[in-house]
């Protein structure tokens, strides 16, 4: 205490002269609607300024990581490549409507994963080609969820972390198939329910989509499997899978679209009703 008054006595002058000039700083800030509006301004040239900065050092040091992401993902589809064009006849040229998938890349406008029905709202829409159903992926192919509507200029997407989720999947190499599903609880986490008990898992396995939703291509890495249990019935395998997409950290996303879709879908439900 007796340090502290001793501070105030040698300092009371300079503290005196902040004081006076703070209650006229404030003053002169309340005197007119024109001075509050060029104070505020400047306070906000000044937060937003500094806000930028720190999003940009943020950006920077991202960078790394993403472009990283990205040299994998590039390495990853010349891989494919090579392999597709080992299988190719080399003494025809390839038809581009033969191909069954086209990629948009979008970035994410905003996104949840602390709700039970978690969106993803994209930066693309209908006069950009975007469509309902189409698949949403991470930069680095990783299944991230699908388009359910579309404005002009924007799109939304369900999650995966969204309760009312559901897509087919599968051990990557193995042929029996289950589902994914989301309980609404750890964002990093998912449940595969109704995997045959005949199927090849194992603690740290692949689990990728199996292509048969129309929503995703076959084989795109869901995450990997932290556990594993026998359903009651001792028919079906239920697990516990790490998701290889970071939600929580997603910036930019690509698009597929199926081609045939409409096609497909549209003969499978005219098949129902000839049947039922």
């Amino acid at each position: 205490m007796y340090r502290l008054l001793e501070f105030i006595r040698r300092s009371y002058v300079t503290l005196l002269f902040v004081v006076f000039e703070v209650v006229a700083i404030g003053i002169y800030a309340r005197s007119t609607y024109y001075t509050q509006a060029t104070i505020l301004a400047r306070a906000n040239a000044v937060t937003g300024g500094l806000a930028g900065t720190i999003t940009d050092i943020g950006g920077y040091f991202s960078l790394a990581k993403e472009n990283r992401a990205l040299t994998e993902r590039v390495a990853e589809l010349e891989q494919r490549l090579a392999f597709y064009d080992g299988m190719v006849d080399t003494s025809r040229e390839v038809d581009i409507s033969e191909l069954q998938y086209e990629f948009m890349p979008a970035r994410v406008v905003s996104s949840s994963i602390n709700r039970s029905r978690n969106f993803i709202t994209l930066n693309k829409g209908l006069r950009d080609g975007v469509m309902n159903d189409m698949a949403v992926l991470s930069p680095s192919g990783e299944a991230v969820g699908y388009i359910l509507d579309c404005s002009e200029r924007y799109s939304v997407a369900i999650s995966i972390l969204n309760t009312s989720f559901r897509t087919g999947c599968k051990i990557k190499g193995d042929g029996y198939s289950g589902s994914i599903e989301w309980n609404g609880g750890s964002p990093y986490e998912v449940t595969m329910c109704e995997l045959s008990k005949y199927a090849q898992i194992e603690v740290g396995a692949e689990v990728v989509t199996t292509g048969v939703s129309h929503y995703f291509p076959s084989d795109m890495r869901i995450g990997w499997v932290e556990s594993f249990e026998l359903d009651d019935s001792k028919t079906y395998y239920n697990a516990k899978v790490r998701l290889a997409a970071d939600f929580s950290n997603l910036y930019n996303v690509v698009l597929v679209k199926y081609i045939d879709r409409e096609e497909v879908v549209g003969l499978e439900q005219r098949a129902k009703g000839m049947v039922y």
